[in-house]
């Protein structure tokens, strides 16, 4: 359900306008979840759905930027802009804008390597660069530091236990048995592309049962309990950072045309492996 304004709102008010068939259906599961997604002004709910999309986009973007997968002893970075620590956590250097060196991440994916937390902090970090005023990320996010789930508090994720499954989403799929000398795959964390599509770093874009698959190779012996997609949903408060958003978005209304970001990227599945064109 959808309130603005401390009253419901049925979809059918809002989504006639909405060009973008991606933030169409996420704006019809909001609707069909019991859960309220509440926002101030139906600005703010036009930010939820950008954003959202920008997520999307963000996970495509670094799967196909060659960043590769390592636990936090063989993490890697572009030190150019970034202080590699002993514990294997990314440090912005000094004089070195947050934006820049986000967008390196992306751009110079084989400089770096790093497991799935902190892919997942970083795709929300990129996603909001490309939601906001630029000068604000910069200020927002001067001290940057990435390790596994820590974050800037400005960045604010929320966390909850729930199955109102979004695309932009990041959920959880918990291996139970896992190998011991394996303990990386105690897990996945993997962002929501479609109803039945995610990108886990390290997996790569597939569909749950695949990653449930994967993860099942990683267990210990003579296990059975298989691994299994968790309600742990993390997602950003976006009524908090809609207040720094873009100028176009605060000048655009829901019944304005949008362009798709990742309109042009074709998805094609056969038996276990997709493929991206």
């Amino acid at each position: 359900m959808i309130k603005i304004n401390q009253k419901l709102i049925e979809v059918s008010q809002i989504g006639y306008g909405i060009s973008s068939s991606e933030k169409s259906k996420i704006l019809e599961l909001m609707g069909k979840y019991s859960k309220v997604y509440e926002y101030e002004t139906m600005e703010q709910l036009e930010f939820e759905l950008e954003i959202r999309l920008q997520i999307i986009r963000a996970a495509v973007l670094l799967y196909k930027s060659g960043v590769k997968f390592a636990t936090f002893s063989r993490s890697k970075c572009n030190e150019k802009y970034w202080r590699l620590t002993e514990k294997g956590a990314f440090v912005l250097k000094p004089n070195v804008l947050p934006q820049t060196a986000i967008e390196d991440i992306f751009l110079n994916g084989s400089k770096y390597a790093f497991e799935c937390a902190t892919a997942i902090v970083i795709i929300f970090y990129k996603a909001v660069l490309e939601s906001i005023d630029k000068e604000q990320f910069n200020r927002l996010f001067s001290g940057l530091y990435l390790y596994d789930w820590q974050y800037d508090q400005d960045l604010d994720l929320r966390t909850h236990e729930g199955t109102d499954f979004l695309p932009g989403d990041c959920v959880y799929f918990k291996n139970p048995e896992y190998d011991p000398k394996t303990p990386q795959w105690q897990g996945e964390n993997a962002i929501i592309l479609d109803e039945n599509l995610y990108y886990g770093h390290g997996i790569g874009i597939t569909t749950r049962q695949v990653i449930i698959n994967f993860l099942n190779t990683k267990r210990k012996k003579n296990s059975n309990k298989s691994a299994y997609l968790t309600h742990r949903i993390t997602r950003l408060n976006v009524n908090y950072l809609s207040q720094f958003r873009l100028k176009t978005f605060r000048e655009n209304s829901l019944i304005c045309q949008h362009v798709c970001h990742f309109s042009n990227l074709i998805i094609s599945e056969i038996g276990s492996n997709t493929y991206l064109l």
